[in-house]
């Protein structure tokens, strides 16, 4: 395959781990392959991944069940907690989760995969905590990377006997590296590269970026509250900037890979029927690749009398959705999600509304993110004309948009090319 540098590896499980192999593709030819569902992939192992997925998607909608639902939840979620970081001690017990997948390991999860890889014994580079474990068991070729695609991780992302691994962890931040030590990590195993964000949002010298959020600011910030006080600071980082071409004020809404909150997408719509309807306002609605949150998106839209003022976001494969959706950030000012591992996409100027997290993950997702001052909580969806315009007229998202772009890891998709183009 030409230009190929690494074999890429991802999970095809929900959005995270292909999103973040998505920006890496120019090191792979173009391929990203995925440790649950390839060519010629053994008919247990399909099985065996297909039951997880199901289980947790059903358990992530389950969640919205009075009481009960809450329940089970944090039951399954009690299995991949994150522990707290401080007091700095000795993390390196191995957990039930990591057991779990170690048993499946052993029995042969991922062997044929990195059987077939081993002919090339290109750098294994991952975002999947399974396929690195994997690829060190049954013995690869090759050097082994594991990208880590939350602003924490759990000890179930760390080896089994970690002091003895030779997996390399290409961390976002020192917090992340300093929880790995606690793992039990090797500390030359341990690079910080910053998340990879999608190079066509950025630009080689960030002039994409300060372009988009340049034109950004001004749509953020209304009253001019934030701009009029720190105007010197926006000008020593954007004075270069062209800004991109004025839209209305756009808000993006994502939903989860398991489809869950999408209902705050049809409040969302309604409560801003007036400014839609005369054009101030554009809302994308994210629907992913999955054409039952699409269906469902169309069917409020169309009930709202709204077909040609709201847009879907939706493609039948994930490739072409991440290309759809790094086209719509550009004109995108405000970003409402859960905490996953869209939560990096604040480096790029954009502020975040935070849905109510979903497992221990998130909630460190949504820690980071108010600490580099990129997102706001989200209050009541159905009070949103009131407490988004007062967010809008005081200047907070323009400083929160400004906030995370100075404080956030903006270059982690070069920094790991360079790794790999030596």
């Amino acid at each position: 395959m030409k230009n190929k540098k690494i074999n890429l590896i991802a999970a095809d499980m929900g959005y995270g781990h292909q999103r973040a192999a998505y920006p890496l593709l120019d090191l792979s030819g173009g391929e990203i392959l995925t440790l649950n569902n390839y060519d010629g992939i053994p008919t247990w192992e399909k099985k065996y991944w297909e039951d997880s997925l199901k289980s947790y998607e059903e358990v992530s909608r389950f969640k919205k069940v009075p009481i009960i639902g809450r329940f089970v939840f944090s039951i399954m979620d009690y299995f991949q907690k994150i522990d707290p970081l401080y007091p700095f001690r000795d993390l390196s017990e191995p957990t039930i989760q990591q057991r779990y997948f170690y048993r499946f390991i052993k029995k042969g999860l991922g062997k044929d995969l990195v059987k077939k890889l081993n002919k090339e014994k290109l750098p294994f580079v991952t975002t999947f905590f399974v396929a690195a474990q994997a690829a060190e068991y049954h013995n690869y070729q090759g050097d082994i990377f594991c990208v880590i695609c939350d602003t924490d991780a759990s000890r179930a992302w760390a080896p089994l006997e970690p002091k003895n691994s030779r997996i390399k962890y290409l961390v976002p931040s020192e917090k992340v590296k300093q929880r790995f030590l606690m793992y039990g990590l090797k500390e030359e195993n341990l690079i910080i590269t910053g998340f990879p964000l999608p190079k066509e949002n950025i630009g080689q010298e960030k002039e994409i970026v300060k372009a988009d959020l340049s034109a950004r600011l001004n749509n953020l910030d209304p009253e001019k509250q934030y701009q009029e006080e720190y105007q010197s600071l926006i000008s020593g980082e954007l004075s270069l900037a062209t800004p991109s071409p004025k839209h209305p004020l756009t808000i993006t809404f994502a939903v989860g890979g398991a489809g869950a909150q999408k209902e705050i997408g049809a409040i969302i719509i309604n409560q801003f029927l007036e400014k839609l309807k005369s054009g101030e306002m554009i809302i994308n609605l994210v629907a992913g690749n999955r054409p039952e949150i699409r269906d469902y998106f169309l069917e409020e839209i169309s009930r709202a009398n709204l077909t040609n003022q709201v847009r879907v976001i939706f493609a039948p494969d994930k490739i072409s959705y991440f290309k759809k959706f790094n086209e719509c950030l550009r004109s995108t000012d405000i970003l409402w999600t859960k905490p996953s591992e869209l939560s990096f996409y604040c480096a790029l100027g954009l502020p975040i509304i935070i849905s109510s997290p979903v497992g221990s993950q998130e909630d460190f997702n949504r820690e980071w993110l108010i600490s580099v001052g990129g997102g706001v909580d989200s209050l009541e969806p159905e009070y949103v004309a009131q407490w988004l315009t007062a967010l809008l007229d005081s200047g907070r998202l323009a400083r929160a948009a400004m906030d995370a772009f100075l404080n956030a890891e903006l270059m982690g998709v070069y920094n790991i090319e360079k790794m790999f183009s030596k």
